[in-house]
C-alpha cells in the first residue's frame, strides 16, 4: 500500500478515530494513553464483552484500520482471569513477596497497567509499519505475557548455571526513625553507605553484613541485612537521619502517601514529545506485519534496565539495536548468576543486540558516536541528568548530523516536575510517590516493592514514548526529542488510586485485598471478585489441586500461586512459552504478536 500523506502534526495519532471496547481493566490504560498521543474521542462500549477480551482499534488519517485485541491470557483454560491470577501464575506475587518470605499480591494492577503500554506499543509501531509503506497488522497481547515480561530478569536468574550473589530471604527497607517516619535509603556507593551508618553509631559488623544484601536488593528482590540496622534508625530523629546523609552523600527519602501525590500531581502525560529539525530517513528495507520496525537502527547507550528494556521491546518488533558499552564492556556481563559465562540477568534484557565499545570520554569516540547517530533513527540514553549536554551529546548536538533522529532520554524525573527530587532510581521514585502505600492494602504498613516496579514499567513507557516519537516524524518530516521517567511510570501505575484520592475516597485497596492463601503443598490465589469468600475456607490441609477443585465446586475461581520463578519453565499454563537462548539463559516470549 502507499504512505499515508505527509502531515505537520504534533501528536502523532492526530486525525485518528479510536473505538475501545471490554473490561474497563485491559481497554481503559491502553485506551487513555492513546487519546493522551492524540486519537479521537472514544467510542464503543465497556464491559466484559463476549470473549472477555479488549478490543482496540485506530482508523483515519490515511491508515488502514489498526486492531489490538487484549486478553487476560493466551491460554483462557489455566484459570487466569484477571490481575491477581496473573501476578500468581507469572510469578509476580513470588517474586514481590521475597522481602516479606512469603508470596504476596500486589495491592495495584501491575499486570493489566503493562499490558495496556504493551498494546499502544503494538499500535503504534503497526502504524509506523504502514507509514514506511508496510501492511496494516493485528496486535494481541496479554496480561500473563506482560507478568512473564515483568518478572524476566528472575527468571533468568532462577535459571542460571550458578546461584545468586546475594541471599534471598526475608528483610528490607523501608527503615523507620525514632519518631516513627518510614523512609528509603539509597546509595551506589559503598563508602557513602559506611559513612552513613557510621554516623548513626550502628555497629561496624552489621555495616560491613548489611552492603552486599543491599548493593544486590535490585536483583534479588530482597535485603536480609543485619537487623541492628534497623534498631539503629529507630534510635534516631528523622531531622537527624536527614543530617547524616546529607552529610555523607547517602540519600534518604520519607514515604510520602497518595494524598500528597495525589495533592500535587499536574496531570502531565508520562512522556514529552518535541519536534525540531526537518527531514526524513529513507527506508532502507520494507517493513512486515510482524516486524515493523525493520530497517530502523537504534543506538543504545543504557544502563541497568529502564533503557535496556526498552531498547530490547524495540529490537523484537524488528529494529536493529546497537547497544554502546563503555572500553571492555558492560560490567553487568558479569553479573552473577551467568549462563555460559555471561550473565543472565544482562542477557534478559539485552540478547539480540550488536555491542560496540565508545569511550564517551574520548573527544575521539564522541565524534565516532556522532557519526554513528547520523546513520541511526533512534538515539536512547538513560545518563545522569546533565551529562549529555556536558558530553555535546544533547539533542540539539545530534540534531546537527541528523535531524531526522528520534532522540530518547529515559531518566528518573522527567523535566522539573518535582521540585527537590532525590536519586531517581526505583525504589526511591516508589517512596516518592506513594507507590509504597499503594503496593499493599489498607491497614498494612507503607513499604516499596524491592521487585524493581518502575524500571521495568518506565522501560515500557519510555518504548511507547519512542515509537510514538517515530510515527510522529514519519507524519511530520523531523526529529522528535523524546522524554520519559519512572515518575510517568509511577503516575501511570497509580492512575486509578490517584483519581480516588482527588474525590476524597480512600485511596488505598481494602484490608486483605489480593492475598494468597495457603495450601497443604503451595498457596493460590483467588480471583479479586472471590477473594473474600474464598478466604472464608481453611485449605491448610488439602493439596493445592484440591484445593482449587474445592473453590471451583462453589463456583470461585482460582488459580495455583508460582511460588519459584524457576517453576515457569514446566508450569502447564506455560507450555511452550519459556525457551532457552544460546546462552541457555530462560527467555520469555515476546509481550505481543503482529500478524
Amino acid at each position: 500500500m502507499a504512505s499515508p500523506a505527509i502531515t505537520q502534526t504534533a501528536q502523532p495519532l492526530e486525525g485518528l478515530r479510536l473505538a475501545a471496547s471490554g473490561p474497563p481493566e485491559l481497554a481503559g490504560p491502553a485506551a487513555a494513553h492513546l487519546r493522551l498521543l492524540g486519537a479521537g474521542t472514544q467510542t464503543g462500549r465497556t464491559g466484559p464483552g463476549e470473549d472477555g477480551a479488549a478490543h482496540l482499534a485506530l482508523s483515519g488519517a490515511g491508515f488502514s484500520a489498526q486492531s489490538a485485541h487484549v486478553t487476560w491470557a493466551m491460554d483462557r483454560a489455566g484459570g487466569i482471569t484477571d490481575e491477581a491470577t496473573v501476578q500468581a501464575a507469572t510469578g509476580i506475587m513470588a517474586v514481590h513477596g521475597r522481602r516479606d518470605g512469603a508470596p504476596r499480591g500486589l495491592a495495584v494492577d501491575y499486570a493489566a497497567t503493562a499490558t495496556g503500554v504493551l498494546a499502544v506499543q503494538g499500535l503504534l509501531a503497526a502504524l509506523v509499519g504502514q507509514a514506511r509503506g508496510g501492511p496494516a497488522a493485528r496486535v494481541d497481547t496479554s496480561a500473563d505475557r506482560a507478568g512473564l515480561l515483568a518478572v524476566s530478569q528472575y527468571l533468568a536468574a532462577a535459571g542460571a548455571d550458578e546461584g545468586e550473589a546475594a541471599e534471598i530471604a526475608p528483610g528490607g527497607p523501608p527503615f523507620t526513625s525514632a519518631d516513627g517516619t518510614l523512609f528509603e535509603l539509597e546509595t551506589l556507593d559503598p563508602g557513602a553507605w559506611a559513612a552513613f551508618w557510621r554516623a548513626l553509631a550502628a555497629p561496624s559488623d552489621a555495616i560491613r553484613a548489611g552492603w552486599r544484601p543491599f548493593q544486590f536488593r535490585y536483583a534479588t528482590a530482597c535485603a536480609p541485612f543485619p537487623g541492628a540496622l534497623h534498631t539503629t534508625t529507630r534510635a534516631h530523629t528523622w531531622q537527624r537521619i536527614r543530617e547524616a546523609a546529607a552529610g555523607t552523600g547517602a540519600e534518604v527519602c520519607r514515604l510520602r502517601t497518595l494524598a500528597e501525590r495525589a495533592a500535587e500531581h499536574d496531570g502531565a502525560a508520562p512522556w514529552e514529545l518535541a519536534p525540531y529539525g526537518s527531514g526524513h530517513r529513507i527506508p532502507r528495507v520494507t517493513p512486515t506485519a510482524a516486524r515493523p520496525l525493520a530497517g530502523l537502527t537504534v543506538l543504545e547507550a543504557g544502563r541497568r534496565i529502564q533503557a535496556p528494556l526498552a531498547a530490547h521491546l524495540l529490537g523484537l518488533l524488528g529494529a536493529d539495536v546497537i547497544r554502546i558499552e563503555p572500553p571492555g564492556g558492560d560490567p553487568l556481563r558479569g553479573m552473577p548468576p551467568t549462563s555460559s559465562g555471561i550473565s543472565a540477568r544482562w542477557l534478559a534484557l539485552n540478547r539480540g543486540k550488536t555491542a560496540v565499545e565508545i569511550d564517551i570520554k574520548s573527544a575521539e569516540d564522541r565524534r565516532r558516536l556522532l557519526g554513528m547517530a547520523a546513520e541511526a533513527d533512534v538515539f536512547l540514553h538513560n545518563w545522569a541528568p546533565g551529562k549529555a549536554a556536558e558530553l555535546g551529546l544533547d539533542h540539539q548536538d545530534l540534531a546537527g548530523v541528523n535531524p531526522a533522529l528520534v532522540y530518547a532520554y529515559t531518566g528518573g524525573w522527567g523535566t522539573n516536575r518535582i521540585a527537590g527530587a532525590p536519586m531517581g532510581t526505583d525504589f526511591m521514585v516508589q517512596a516518592r510517590t506513594g507507590v509504597g502505600e499503594a503496593a499493599r492494602p489498607l491497614g498494612e504498613v507503607a513499604a516499596p516493592s524491592l521487585m524493581t516496579l518502575l524500571d521495568v514499567l518506565g522501560g515500557l513507557v519510555g518504548a511507547e514514548a519512542v515509537l510514538a516519537g517515530l510515527l510522529t516524524r514519519e507524519r511530520g518530516g523531523h526529529g522528535v526529542r523524546v522524554d520519559s521517567s519512572l515518575l510517568g511510570a509511577s503516575d501511570v501505575l497509580l492512575g486509578p488510586a490517584l483519581r480516588r484520592a482527588r474525590r476524597g475516597q480512600e485511596p488505598r485497596r481494602p484490608a486483605g485485598f489480593r492475598r494468597p492463601l495457603p495450601t497443604a503443598d503451595g498457596w493460590i490465589a483467588p480471583a479479586d471478585a472471590c477473594g473474600a469468600a474464598a478466604a472464608a475456607y481453611d485449605l491448610t490441609s488439602l493439596p493445592t489441586g484440591a484445593a482449587l477443585a474445592q473453590l471451583r465446586t462453589h463456583g470461585l475461581t482460582a488459580t495455583a500461586v508460582t511460588a519459584d520463578p524457576a517453576d515457569l519453565h514446566h508450569d502447564p499454563r506455560f507450555a511452550g512459552s519459556i525457551s532457552r537462548d544460546e546462552h541457555g539463559a530462560p527467555a520469555v516470549p515476546d509481550p505481543w504478536s503482529l500478524v
